[in-house]
């Protein structure tokens, strides 16, 4: 078989806070949404817009960095790969939720949660890059 690519880059807006848990093991994950927005001109001269919304999944360090540091409708940019899950619910029916899982974000625009550094662009990435390739 020959070799595939799974890569994914968006810029876009936080939906939601993100939210953290962690798996039995201990290990962290963080969830959030993410919209990105196009805007085009139709055929008849209307402008048009369409959104399409992004779940995002980031792990480890790079999970704590986004809970730590993202919130509801700060700008991002967001790197990885589309993962699709399945599962059977209760009564037999079953799942599919395919998600953005993160392996790099970077701090778009206003740092909400940091006013010292407006329009910063900051850059986290997950724990597989030596330490320092991050910001801090």
């Amino acid at each position: 078989m020959g070799r595939g690519l799974n890569k994914v880059m968006i810029i876009g807006t936080l939906g939601r806070d993100p939210e953290m848990r962690y798996t039995p093991s201990g290990r962290p994950v963080t969830s959030f949404s993410v919209a990105t927005s196009r805007t085009w001109t139709s055929a008849e001269g209307e402008r048009r817009e369409e959104t399409e919304w992004f779940n995002v999944v980031a792990w480890g360090q790079l999970a704590e960095i986004c809970k730590t540091h993202l919130s509801k409708n700060q700008q991002v940019y967001i790197e990885g790969r589309l993962q699709t899950r399945g599962w059977e619910d209760e009564t037999g029916k079953k799942h599919f939720r395919t998600e953005l899982v993160a392996n790099e974000m970077i701090l778009l625009g206003d740092r909400r949660r940091d006013s010292h550094h407006e329009d910063a662009e900051v850059d986290f990435m997950d724990g597989s890059h030596d330490s320092d390739d991050y910001a801090f």
